[in-house]
């Protein structure tokens, strides 16, 4: 007679699940990876023909790879070295330090998810929220850029959305990586900016060893020619004026670059502009020391209100576009030529003396941007409207006033970035725009600045002040 074994039936689903998983594994998952990698391969293969400046070999490479390269950085562990003896800590317990860093800086790029969500996304939620406009010789100078150059776009901060924005209409010619705050790091919304090729960034961390891993990683990516965005004020302009530029994200960049040796680095100033920035009040809001000290949730139930009171109108078919977001690109900068023309070698600067030279660039790149920062419909019509707060005026005078304005900014070079043939509709439809905010008062056909509405005009006048004197 055979004898018999039997197993209690837990133990034989454990067998039957362990053993399918190997078989998915060993089986399934090499075709599954198979079927995507040519999928992808063929997207970028088809990207590449159509870009400007193709995906960087360094985007592509995998993950842990560019992990292995930052975290055994020559740089890195020279620094771990000498920190670990000054601070008396342990090179291993520093190490894991360093490790933590490169895995919350380093993205997984993705050009699947890259050009068939992130563009897809970014262009329909532009368009919903805006009539996006971009001038033409912008599209030109961004045709004229050297393809083996390291392409740095340097822009001013108005909104989140800013990095929305330019995404859309740089992604038919490049693929761009940016940095990114901490309030992007929360799921799922972390693994999605990471794959769009975006990197994390602590904006407000003094920790050395953390500086050094990030300062590695941003050298790395421009030497190898990854195209960026680099926003130099630091964060959102709170009063609508250019904040001064810090230095970090420039020096890491230039700090080891050699004009003879290194691919060159064009930098292609960018002005940004909205007649509605989502995020206005808010912002200004956190410019007085009482508003400051309500709690987090007051900035969320604010928040909600605000986009229930938009869904609402738009239930009732009666929602409309936030105005004109323009973006207007200046004339590419090279740093080649740049240091050629000043005789300056970074690479070969004591610190102090690069950092002098740093900041002599960035205030010329500052600059540039103010210049380049165009002019929309409810700009125009707050600069006018605070001439005249104290008094009540017809439409006609503010539209007068307007176009004398359109004349005055375009006399010295500025750009007034909304349609020519319908300057007229669209400052009246700008005007319309601030009576629904309730920033402007209208009684028998006259308007009126209300009292509470000073500072949020002052917020978008700020954007061309330097054009009013």
């Amino acid at each position: 007679m055979d004898a018999q074994i039997t197993i209690p039936l837990w133990f034989f689903i454990v067998l039957v699940a362990i053993s399918t998983l190997v078989v998915i594994q060993k089986f399934l998952f090499p075709g599954i990876r198979w079927f995507f990698r040519k999928k992808i391969n063929v997207a970028i293969n088809e990207l590449n023909q159509r870009l400007n400046i193709s995906i960087r070999p360094f985007q592509l490479t995998k993950r842990q790879v560019l992990l292995d390269r930052l975290i055994h950085d020559t740089q890195v562990l020279a620094f771990v070295q000498t920190q670990s003896i000054e601070d008396e800590v342990p090179r291993e317990v520093l190490m894991e330090k360093v490790q933590t860093y490169a895995r919350e800086i380093v993205p997984s790029f993705n050009a699947y998810i890259y050009y068939r969500f992130g563009f897809w996304l970014s262009k329909k939620l532009a368009m919903m929220l805006y009539k996006v406009r971009v001038s033409a010789e912008s599209k030109r100078q961004l045709d004229q850029v050297d393809e083996n150059s390291t392409v740095v776009f340097v822009m001013n901060h108005r909104s989140n959305m800013d990095y929305i924005l330019v995404s859309f209409l740089v992604s038919e010619r490049i693929t761009m990586s940016y940095a990114v705050g901490e309030w992007a790091r929360v799921w799922p919304l972390q693994g999605l900016v990471k794959s769009m090729g975006a990197y994390f960034v602590r904006r407000n961390s003094r920790n050395p060893l953390y500086r050094k891993v990030l300062e590695r990683y941003i050298d790395m990516a421009t030497k190898e020619g990854v195209c960026q965005a680099v926003f130099p004020e630091g964060g959102l302009t709170r009063d609508g004026k250019l904040r001064a530029p810090k230095l970090g994200f420039l020096d890491y960049m230039l700090r080891d670059y050699n004009h003879s040796n290194n691919r060159d680095i064009v930098f292609i100033p960018v002005g940004i502009n909205y007649d509605r920035v989502l995020e206005d009040r808010t912002l200004l809001r956190s410019l007085d020391p009482e508003a400051t000290s309500r709690t987090s949730w007051y900035a969320i139930k604010t928040t909600f209100k605000f986009w229930y009171h938009n869904f609402r109108l738009a239930r009732k078919h009666q929602w409309k576009r936030f105005g004109y977001a323009s973006v207007n690109f200046a004339k590419p900068i090279s740093t080649k030529q740049y240091c050629e023309n000043n005789q300056i070698n970074f690479d070969q600067l004591e610190t102090q003396e690069r950092y002098q030279e740093v900041a002599v660039l960035a205030d010329h790149l500052m600059k540039t941007i103010e210049k380049t920062v165009p002019t929309v419909p409810v700009v125009l019509l707050a600069s006018v409207l605070l001439e005249t707060q104290s008094e009540a005026v017809t439409k006609d005078t503010l539209m007068q006033k307007s176009r004398d304005l359109i004349e005055h900014i375009e006399s010295k070079e500025g750009r007034v970035l909304f349609p020519n043939k319908d300057k007229l509709v669209n400052l009246e439809a700008a005007l319309e725009m601030l009576c629904l905010r309730r920033l402007v008062n209208r009684e028998d056909g006259r308007y009126q600045l209300r009292e509470n509405s000073l500072q949020v005009l002052e917020y978008y006048r700020n954007s061309i002040d330097h054009w009013l004197h």
